[in-house]
C-alpha cells in the first residue's frame, strides 16, 4: 500500500494549525513562511540585504486507468531548496548588484516511468515534473547580476540554468508539458532546465518599461547531467556552447498583466543524426554511425496575458496562455510542440488565493526519428510490439491536466489534479492513461 512521506504529513498537519495570528508567528496564515518571523530577526536581515529560503514541492502521481502497465500503484518525488539572495548594495555598497545561491535536493519515483509509458523508449512528458536529473544533491544557481546605465543594461554571470531567463514559464501545473522553460523539456541533451547548471552569461537591455532584448552564452557540457557532478565547477567535458537570444514584451491590456515571448536558440556543438550515416544512408540499415551536424538549433514562442479581473482586485481573474517550438528536424527527436490553457485565480470569494487550471498539449515525433526506428526492426527481422526486442515507434503525444489549488496559506499550496495522456511516449499500442496527482509547495 502506498504512503505519503511524513514529510507531507507534517506540512498538511502544520496547515490545519494556521491561525489569524500576526504575520511574525510560526505557522500563521497570512505569513509568507511557515517558520514566521524568527521574532523579527528575518525582516531585520531582510532590510540589511540578506533573504534566506527553504522551499519544498512534493508531487504524487498514481496510475488510475491505462498507461503501459495497468497494475495500480501511486508514486511520490519531492525537492528541498536552500536559498540565499545577497543585496551587494546594501552589504557591500556595490550599486544595483545581488547575488543568488541556491542548492537543490531531488529524490522519489516517477508513475511515468514504467506505468505510463513502454519502459524500451521511455517518454516524452511526466506525470511529476519534479522528478528528474538524478536523485542527488546540486548547486542550481550561483550567479551575480550588475546593472548599468540606471537599469538600462542587465549583466548576469555564474552558474544557472537557460530556463531561469530565456522561454521561461511558471510551474504550477505537475505535467511538464505545462511547467518551466519549455526548450528544455524537448532539447533537454544541450539545454539544461533546474535543477542543473551550468557556467553561463546573460546580457539584457531594456529597450523601454515594457519591452527588453536578451541574449545569452550557455557551457554544453553533458557531465553537468551526471549524478556525481551535481557540485562541479570545472569545465572538462565542454562540447560547446548554446547561444538563446530573445525579446521580451510585457505590455498592459486594459490595465492587465500580459508577456511575450519570442526567441531562437543556437548550438555549435557537434549534434547526431536522427536517421542517416555518412553516406546519405539510413544507419539503422547500413549499421555504419550516426553522421553528425555541426550544430543545432530551433525557436520558440510563449504568450501570458490576464484578460479579467474581479472588481478592482487584479490579483484575481482570468488569464490564458500558449507556448510552441520547434526543432531541427535534423538532429532532434521531437520537431514541434505546442500547448494552451488557463487559469482563474480567486474563483470564489470565500477562496480569494485559491486557483483553477486546465491546458492542453501535444507532442510531435520527428517523421526522420520515427523512420528510424521502423528500419531498426525490419533491419532486426522484428515486426511483434510484444517482442521484449521490438523498438516502439513514436509518434505523437497529447496530454491535459486539470487542477484545484488550494490555498491552504500563504506558505503552503496543494495542488490536487488530473491528466489525461494520449498516445503516452508518442506509442499507439499504448492504452490512454488517466493519472491522479497531487502536487504540494510550501515554503519554510
Amino acid at each position: 500500500m502506498f504512503q505519503l512521506p511524513k514529510t507531507c504529513y507534517i506540512g498538511l498537519a502544520l496547515s490545519a494549525l494556521a491561525t489569524p495570528a500576526t504575520a511574525s508567528e510560526m505557522f500563521a496564515s497570512d505569513s509568507p513562511w511557515m517558520l514566521g518571523d524568527w521574532g523579527g530577526s528575518r525582516n531585520e536581515l531582510l532590510e540589511k540585504g540578506y533573504d534566506f529560503t527553504l522551499g519544498y514541492t512534493g508531487e504524487m502521481g498514481s496510475n488510475l486507468h491505462g498507461g503501459y502497465d495497468h497494475d495500480r500503484t501511486a508514486r511520490y518525488s519531492d525537492q528541498f531548496t536552500f536559498g540565499s539572495h545577497l543585496d551587494l548594495e546594501k552589504i557591500l555598497g556595490w550599486h544595483d548588484s545581488e547575488f543568488q545561491l541556491t542548492i537543490t535536493e531531488r529524490h522519489g519515483d516517477n508513475i511515468s516511468n514504467d506505468r505510463i509509458n513502454d519502459p524500451r523508449v521511455g517518454g516524452f512528458t511526466s506525470a511529476q515534473e519534479v522528478w528528474g536529473r538524478g536523485e542527488t544533491w546540486r548547486l542550481t544557481q550561483m550567479w551575480i547580476k550588475q546593472k548599468y546605465f540606471d537599469g538600462a543594461l542587465d549583466v548576469k554571470f555564474g552558474r544557472f540554468g537557460e530556463g531561469e531567463d530565456f522561454n521561461s514559464f511558471p510551474c504550477d501545473f505537475q505535467n511538464l508539458a505545462f511547467c518551466g522553460s519549455q526548450v528544455g523539456n524537448w532539447v533537454g541533451g544541450i539545454w539544461y532546465n533546474w535543477p542543473v547548471s551550468q557556467w553561463a552569461l546573460r546580457v539584457r537591455y531594456n529597450l523601454s518599461d515594457a519591452l527588453y532584448a536578451q541574449v545569452g552564452v550557455f557551457e554544453q557540457n553533458p557531465s553537468n547531467l551526471e549524478s556525481g557532478n551535481g557540485f562541479k565547477l570545472s569545465g572538462s567535458g565542454t562540447q560547446g556552447a548554446v547561444m538563446p537570444i530573445e525579446l521580451v514584451w510585457s505590455p498592459r491590456v486594459n490595465g492587465l498583466k500580459g508577456e511575450y515571448r519570442a526567441g531562437y536558440y543556437y548550438s555549435n556543438a557537434k549534434a547526431q543524426d536522427v536517421l542517416k550515416d555518412n553516406n546519405g544512408q539510413p544507419a539503422a540499415l547500413s549499421g555504419a554511425a550516426y553522421r553528425s551536424s555541426s550544430s543545432k538549433h530551433g525557436v520558440w514562442l510563449g504568450a501570458q496575458q490576464q484578460v479579467t479581473s474581479l472588481a478592482s482586485d487584479q490579483s484575481r481573474g482570468l488569464s490564458l496562455f500558449a507556448n510552441a517550438t520547434v526543432h531541427d528536424k535534423k538532429t532532434n527527436a521531437i520537431d514541434n510542440y505546442v500547448q494552451a490553457g488557463l487559469v482563474f485565480k480567486g474563483p470564489f470569494d470565500a477562496r480569494a488565493k485559491d486557483d483553477i487550471g486546465f491546458a492542453l498539449a501535444r507532442v510531435h515525433v520527428n517523421p526522420g526519428y520515427r523512420k528510424n526506428a521502423r528500419l531498426a526492426n525490419q533491419a532486426a527481422g522484428l515486426d511483434d510490439y510484444d517482442n521484449p526486442g521490438f523498438l516502439p515507434v513514436q509518434d505523437t503525444e497529447y496530454s491535459a491536466e486539470l487542477y484545484y489549488g488550494i490555498h491552504l496559506a500563504d506558505w503552503l499550496t496543494v495542488r490536487p489534479n488530473l491528466q489525461y495522456i494520449r498516445h503516452p511516449g508518442g506509442v499507439s499500442q499504448v492504452d490512454d492513461a488517466l493519472v491522479g496527482g497531487l502536487k504540494i509547495q510550501s515554503t519554510f
